[in-house]
Order: C-alpha cells, then structure tokens, then sequence
C-alpha cells in the first residue's frame, strides 16, 4: 500500500501543508498529491487543522493512506525571542560538582531582560565527573533532598540539573541519579537533565537546557493540541516534529526537549528543495538559496542530505547554545527589497517594504519602486498592473537586475568552500527575482512547488542519531574508538524509529584533547529511513501543572526591563587613578576593560591559549559585585619587589566544561606557604594569548591578594608549553620551586630541576592525574627580571586590540578590523596582513596530549573580499600574499604560514615567535584551534614579536620554528617590533 506523508510548516504567515508520495519523486508532480497555503491564525492548532483537512479534501485520499504527519514550527523560538512571560517559566538549576562552578553562575551570558523571566533559583550538589570519566565527587542524596525543599517553597516547577560532564558519563549517570532523586521529592515539577539536551560545552548546554526548560509547559500544551488536531481529522498516524539538522522528532520527544526544534524551518527548505529538484546531492555539495519577501537565506546540503551545520555554539534570542543549527548566510535580498539610484548606482536593499509589498510596490499603484517590480518589468513574473512599471527607465532595470545578480553571485560564494561551481537550488516566493544564470553555479535550478519547500522537506524528513564522546585509545587506535562510536549511533537511530538497513553514517568529527595523552573526542552523526511500521505514541503529555490557557498569569515582567545601553568604544577612556598610600597610577579595570582584554587576549593567543570566555564572565561578576583589579606600569616596581607569576595549565577541553575557577588562586596560596611568604608586591603574567591573559587580573582582584597586575607578561602571545617564555630565554633554571593546585584539594610542589623542559613535562604528567586542569604558581621573579626579560605593555596591546574590535562593531566596519589591528600593533612596519581567504580544510592529530594539524585557506579574489557594505577593495590594505593557498601548522597555536601561489611555489611567509593570528570576517573575532571550521571567511595577520624573543639565541632555539620540529625552516622577522604605548601613560595625562 502507498503510504503518504503529510508535512507541514508553520511560518509568521501563511502555514503550508503537502500530502506527498515519496515513492513517486520521479514522477513531473515529483509525488505532491496536494498542496495549500492558509493563513496562519493565532491558534496554531486550529491553523493546522485547517491546513491539513484542506490538504486531505483536496487530494481525497484515503486517510488510512496517511503514513505520518511531520511539523516544522517557528512557535517555541518566537515565545524566547519575544520574551513572552505567559509562555515561560522560572526555572531552577542544579549543579552538579563538589569543588567548580560557583565563580561563573547559571544565566550569566543571558540578556537581562530575559534572565529575569526565567531565573527562579541556584543550588549545588556535590557531584561531577573529570575528562578521564572518573567522579569528582559522588552524589550525596541529602544535598539533593535539601535542594528539592527550597525548590518546592519558591513554588518552581521545571528542574535543569547540570553535572560536569555529563555527556561522557555512561557509567555513574548522575544527572540521572539527581533526576529521580527530585521527581521522588516532587513528583509534579519537570526534570530536565542537561545531558539529554547539547553536549560537551558546560555553560552553553546548560544554557540550552534553561530554555528548554523555560518553555517545556508551553510547547508540551502546543504539542498536545497537534496531537487533538491529528485526532479530529480521525489520522491514526505518529505525529513528528522536524529538528534543527533536517531529521526527525516523535511527538513525546518533542514535548521533552522542544529546543531541538528551535531553527527548522531553513533546514526544511533546503532538504524540500533537493527532493524537488531531484538533485543527487550524495554526488556533491549542493546550494539552496531560499528568497522571501524580506531576505535570502544560503545554505549548503551536504552530500548526506543534511544541511552543513553552524560552529560549535551559536546564539539564540541573544543566549550561548551548543545545539545544531545549520549554517546560513543572510542578506538583505527579497521581493520587497527597495530599489534606488544615485550617481548611476543602483542599491537594490538591504530594507524592504516588507508584508507591505501589495500596498507600497509600484505594480500594486504604491509609490516605491521595489525588487518584485523589477522582475515584473522584466516579464518574469505576473503582478500587479504591469503598466505601471513601463516608466521605469530601460537602464535602472538592468542595473537593478545587475546588481541582484551580484548579491546572490557574493552570497554564494561565502557559502561555498571550494573555487569548484555548484549545483543551486532557488526556493521562496521571492525566488522570481534570481537571474538565468549566476557564477559559482554549475546548474541553476527552480524546482516545481518551490514555494512549499519547506512542507515537502519536513515530509521528508530521516530518523538520526549522534554520539558525542571522549575515548581512551591507550589500549585502542583511534579507527577502533571512531567505529565504536559510529555503532553507538547506528543503535540509537534504529532505537529512535529509523529502518535498519537505511540507516549510514552521515557525519564524522574525530578531535583530540589538547593537553591529554591518548585521548579523543567522536562525534557522529547516523540516520536513515523513517520506519513505516512505526506505531504513533499513546504516551500522555499532561502534566498536573498543565492548564488549557494562561489567562491567569501575570504579565508584570514583560515590557518592564530595559537592556544597559552598550559603552561607545569611540569616546570609552579607562580609568587611570594615583594610589595615595603608594603614589603609583593604577589603571582600575572596568567592565568595558574586561571585555576589551579578553577579545585582545584571544587574538594574540594565536589560536591557542584556550578560549577566555568564562574567565570574562568571572570577572564581570567581580567588578559588578564590588571587587577592583589594577594594572600599574613596570617602572612604578619597587627595586626590591617580589612579583609572582603563572597561570593555568591543562586542557582547554577540561575548562569548556568546569568554566574558570579558582585553582591558580589555590597555587599561589600553596607555594606561599611553602616559601613563607606572607604576601608579595605584584603580578606578573605567564602568557598574555587566551584565558591565561586574564588570571593575573583574578589572582590580583581584592576579592583575593588584592595586588597589582603588571602591564608585562613572560611570552607576548601563547605557547604551549610553561618553559617556552622569554624568562627560561633569557635566565634557565628559574621555574622551580612551582607549586599547581586543582583546585578540589589536591596540590604539588616541584622544588629543583635539571631544566626547564623536565619542569614542564613532570607538571604536565601530574596535571593529567589531577583532571586535567590546574592553576600554577611559578618561583617569584624580581623587578630586575620583570624589566629584564617580560613582553612589556602586553596588557595595553591586548586592550587595544579588543578595543579595535568593539569599535569596529560599533561603526559597522567589521570588514576593517584586521587593518585597524594593525595600526594598534604598532603600524605596516611590526604588523601586516598576511592574507585573505576562506578556509577549505582543516586536519587535527594527537600526539603527546598536544592538538597538532593545519588550517587551510583558500585565496579569495578581490571582487570576493568586498563586503556588500564595506568598503571598495582599494581601500583594504595589502596582503603579504596573494593568490594561491595558505597552509597554518599549529601546534595548540599557530607555527608558521606557508603560502603556496599558483605555479605551485611554496614560501614561509612568518613563523614563531611572530605571531600568527586568525580573524573571522564576519565578527572581527580571534578564531582559536577548535573554531577553525570549513568555510570561514578569514584575515590572516602577522605581527613582529617582542625583541625578548630574538635577542638571544635560547630565545628562537625554544620559541622558534625548530622548537617545533621545523629544522628547514630558518626564523625571519616579520617587521621592526615596536613598543606598544602603555595604557596608563596615554590616559594618566587625562587625570
């Protein structure tokens, strides 16, 4: 018997619904048994209902027939983003770790406006796991039992319980040991555990769970009222709702974790545009340019059917998450896009007229002259009263049709990864405007039925499945971990309803940890054929806390909060004060400082030095909370000062799941002890690249020692070892005694050394024991040496730089940030640009604990580097090289760029100690070792590093390319260093 699917999209709109046999794509009607597009009303259930009826009515199909019926909805995601008080909760976390995450608390990146909605209260348990899988701490039911009595007088009823981890942790299941613990204790609340929603990234998984959390009730009413609406049709089928990467829900799943469903609509569209075109995307990559009234959304399916995924964490209603989304470029192109001239240039958007099109179009008799009236001018499309177009001149249609020609040639190309044309799809009702033909495009196809799209792709939606997971391959290779992984996700996407011998393996991302001797992280990704046979769920989704309406809620919070307005970085100046008791300036950090140092600081990380994200929050919440930190010049050092120095060490991996904390704080405590030292005088920084260069500021903050941090640190960037610094350069045998601190109450002493090297390799051993992460406290160092042999001013180069980026954000000259970073880093003689690209591929190995691999970088073509906002390409500065490829080998940071021109010549362009840095086009942003992804649009920079480096000959032997295994390689500076200007000097003259 033919079995038919019925898909359904619900838009801002209209909501669309198909009937479709999929045995009958071959067919001209491509197997759409019906199609109709209704209004979509403010009951969405009744919206469906109507939709579907008139899909049945019109096809008059046996509803036997019926195999399924799928939904993709915008509903859930709006709820957030409109910050609806009457669809979400307060919601109460969880966590789970006896020794982390205070210092960065749940909802800390949270919009204010919305964090007020939905924070109901914050407890911690003793629990969590390490990388390695084994406990921190095991669960202590009281702990628990006392959480649950707070919950129950604060009257929550939805749970997130968030353990360190916890995707890993297949054997102790803690989060699922506190889950029955607390649904025993109070039976009526929803329990979501964070492991069920995202994976490995603690703050961005728990953040996904709070919104899944917050809008469970609603979407579980929403869900329940599909189901009634599947009923009154008299459907006896299983009701699914479509996922952000293209696959499918069951009702009940949905109704748990409503988030998964958040951003399907794009991803429906272009799997609904592959299936119409009948295009083989299992032969190549394919583009799906899908055009509405308003804009165009670009987006690449993968020759697994699935649409390319986003970066490891994207944004939604302005919150960090760490779920799949697929990747889109977004421009302002659609029917209703304005047209105007001037100077004989034609500027077709980016505003439009929007729903108003019918009203303001000039083919409608309004007075604008829109996109959509092109494209009647050119007779492609029946609207409106064509006379009303035939005044427009001969000569503004043809550059208006010029240059929506150029936008969709650019759009295409940042989407693409390769130089290679592509087979592209144009879907929407906005897709009358594309041209016969653009570059880059091998076919340019207009599927029937295109604007269903996104119908006919829920329709056709696959069952998946995907395992995220750290493994030990001491006692395995690496290909005996991946194909226990790839079995894993075999079993769990036949479990979730998928026909056993469709299902194949769609994705595979196989990345050490960085810092851990054998270990690698999996993902993978399965999926097949849904299951005809598949029976529809009888699982119940009421709740005792459900309720037909919520009329009854009050609307007090909404419309009341108002987001800080941002600080202009145009006009910022940091606050420089005299200290009366020392007589020293002291630059006191502010808000706005901190944001500027950690944006700075992962750019001179030169990929490495791990992501300074939540050191940023920690230090936020201190200066909000009260707390100062001060950063004071190296010439207001006391000749006699003890300054101590270090950071963290471990893996970066370690930290994007126990946040920061305070264990270089522990350190320092601990070699104090064992030196008698009461107190000392100043912080000096180990590396100022990454997180490492904003823990000075934590350890100095008089929530702690209350010391000053000394504008200087011991490397000018990031490198991946504690003795590559310009102190061992230029003084060996310095390091000890050290002391590192895990900060759960274990600690380690190293007082003498043959060299240097061994001090780092026996930490190193020792961390991995201790968790992979520790804080470390270096032997004190003396002004001399300060003075002597530290990177000076590396703090106000840091500033500088993030503060380039915020201004460039704030100006929107984002396409000029890499050129502004280099008058910052002392102008075209210290720093250059390297190169323009996109990168087309990236390898990653482990050996030693280290990430070792390369990035790279295709060259992209003038016409290609000109922003559709930005400036002409003449005004960019030049790059070192042009044309060709550029390969970056990095070992936790990048080592050298070697640049490849057309004719297959090969040169080092800049090699350590100079600093390699890798920007994203599209934010202005460092991009670090585990961001490099297929596809960014990147700025390679170079900037010429301190003299510390280079003035010795210890200096390039242990920070050079031959440190690194590059014997052929001969270091050549970049440029001329220059001093960066000090903060306090420029803005003590303020005072």
């Amino acid at each position: 018997m033919t079995a038919i699917r019925i898909g359904v999209d619900v838009g801002g709109t209209n909501t669309d619904a198909v009937a479709l046999d999929v045995s009958a794509q071959a067919s001209e009607h491509r197997g759409v048994v019906a199609h109709c597009k209704t209004p979509t009303t403010a009951n969405v259930t009744e919206g469906i209902e109507i939709a579907i009826r008139n899909v049945l009515d019109l096809s008059k199909l046996s509803l036997d027939k019926i195999a399924s019926v799928t939904i993709g909805t915008t509903h859930f995601i709006n709820a957030v983003i409109e910050r609806d008080v009457s669809r979400l909760r307060r919601v109460a976390v969880i966590r789970l770790s006896k020794s982390f995450l205070r210092e960065v608390p749940p909802l800390s990146d949270f919009p204010p406006s919305l964090a007020k909605i939905v924070k109901g209260y914050v407890g911690y348990v003793d629990g969590g796991l390490h990388i390695d899988g084994s406990q921190e701490a095991p669960i202590v039911e009281s702990q628990v039992v006392r959480e649950c009595l707070t919950i129950k007088e604060k009257r929550l009823t939805a749970v997130v319980i968030a353990g360190i981890f916890s995707p890993i942790d297949t054997y102790f299941k803690q989060e699922d040991t506190v889950r029955e613990i607390v649904t025993r204790e109070l039976p009526d609340v929803d329990v979501i555990c964070s492991h069920e929603v995202a994976n490995i990234g603690f703050l961005e998984r728990e953040n996904a769970s709070i919104l899944n959390a917050a809008i469970l009730q609603y979407a579980r009413r929403t869900i329940k009222g599909f189901r009634t609406a599947i009923k009154t049709l008299h459907l006896d089928c299983p009701l699914f709702l479509t996922q952000n990467d293209g696959t499918l829900l069951d009702a009940v799943s949905a109704a748990r974790v409503p988030i998964r469903t958040f951003s399907s609509g794009a991803t429906n569209s272009m799997r609904g545009a592959a299936y119409l075109s009948r295009v083989r995307t299992e032969a190549s990559s394919t583009i799906v340019v899908d055009i509405g009234g308003t804009s165009s959304d670009v987006g690449v399916l993968l020759p697994s059917g699935l649409p390319r995924q986003a970066s490891a964490y994207v944004s939604v209603a302005g919150v960090k998450v760490n779920y799949s989304m697929p990747h889109l470029h977004s421009i302002g192109l659609g029917g209703g896009s304005i047209v105007r001239e001037a100077n004989e240039q034609v500027s077709v958007g980016p505003d439009s007229v929007g729903h108003s099109l019918t009203k303001e179009g000039r083919v409608f008799g309004g007075s604008i002259l829109t996109a959509s009236d092109i494209a009647v001018a050119l007779e492609k499309v029946l609207m409106g009263k064509v006379d009303l177009v035939r005044s427009v001149p001969k000569q503004t249609i043809d550059r208006a049709q010029a240059r929506i020609k150029t936008l969709l040639e650019a759009a295409i190309d940042v989407i693409k990864t390769s130089p290679d044309p592509l087979p592209v799809l144009l879907v929407g009702g906005g897709s009358i405007l594309a041209p016969d033909s653009l570059k880059g495009a091998s076919d340019l196809i207009r599927p029937p039925f295109h604007d269903v799209a996104n119908a006919v792709g829920a329709a056709i939606s696959q069952v998946g499945g995907t395992v995220d997971m750290v493994q030990n391959i001491t006692s395995q290779t690496e290909a005996q971990a991946i194909e226990n992984a790839k079995s894993l996700a075999i079993r769990k996407t036949i479990e979730a309803g998928a026909e056993e011998s469709s299902v194949f393996i769609a994705e595979i991302e196989s990345l050490p940890v960085t810092y851990m001797a054998n270990q690698l992280r999996t993902v993978v990704k399965a999926i097949g054929n849904l299951d005809s046979n598949v029976q529809p769920s009888g699982e119940s989704l009421d709740t005792a806390e459900d309720r037909d309406d919520y009329t009854d809620i009050i609307k007090e919070i909404q419309g009341e909060i108002i987001e800080e307005a941002a600080v202009d970085p145009t006009t910022y100046k940091p606050y420089i004060a005299m200290n009366d008791e020392t007589g020293v300036a002291e630059w006191k950090i502010s808000e706005s400082d901190i944001n500027y140092l950690a944006d700075g600081c992962y750019v001179l990380g030169c990929a490495g030095g791990g992501s300074p994200g939540s050191s940023r929050l920690q230090l936020r919440d201190q200066v909000r909370a009260g707390y100062t930190m001060r950063i004071i010049d190296e010439t207001s050092l006391k000749d006699d000062a003890i300054i101590y120095w270090g950071g963290h060490m471990g893996s970066p991996a370690t930290s994007v799941e126990r946040l920061n904390a305070t264990e270089t704080v522990s350190a320092f405590t601990v070699l104090m002890e064992y030196l008698r030292h009461d107190s000392f005088d100043a912080i000096a920084g180990l590396e100022i690249g990454g997180a490492n260069g904003l823990e000075p500021l934590l350890v100095g903050s008089s929530k702690f020692f209350n010391r000053p941090v000394v504008d200087a640190d011991f490397m000018g960037r990031a490198y991946p070892t504690y003795w590559q610094t310009t102190l061992a350069a230029h003084h060996p045998l310095e390091l000890t005694p050290c002391a590192i601190d895990s900060g759960d109450g274990k600690s380690i002493i190293m007082t003498r050394a043959p060299d240097d090297e061994i001090v780092d390799r026996a930490l190193r051993a020792s961390c991995a024991e201790m968790g992979s992460r520790v804080g470390n406290a270096a032997k004190p160092t003396t002004t001399e040496r300060v003075r002597g042999c530290a990177v000076i001013n590396s703090y106000s180069l840091a500033w500088r730089i993030g503060r380039c980026i915020a201004v460039a954000e704030y100006t929107n000259t984002l396409s000029r940030v890499a050129e502004a970073i280099v008058e910052e880093a002392g102008g075209p003689e210290s720093a250059k640009i390297l190169f323009r690209g996109k990168i087309v591929g990236v390898e990653r190995r482990l050996w030693k604990g280290h990430s070792y691999g390369e990035v790279v970088i295709a060259s992209t073509s003038p016409e290609e580097e000109a922003d559709e906002d930005g400036p002409a390409v003449s005004e960019y500065m030049s790059t070192v090289a042009r044309g060709g490829i550029l390969k970056v080998p990095f070992k936790n940071e990048n080592i050298l760029a070697e640049h490849t021109d057309e004719t297959g010549k090969q040169s080092v362009i800049a090699s350590v100690p100079d600093l390699i840095c890798v920007l994203d086009r599209g934010s202005g942003r460092a991009l670090g070792v585990p961001e490099f992804k297929y596809g960014f649009r990147v700025v390679v920079l170079g900037i010429t590093c301190s003299p510390r480096w280079t003035d010795t000959p210890k200096g390039l032997e242990i920070g050079g390319p031959k440190a690194f295994g590059y014997d052929n390689v001969d270091y050549k500076p970049l440029g001329r260093y220059i001093k960066p200007r000090s903060v306090l000097e420029e803005y003590v003259e303020d005072k």
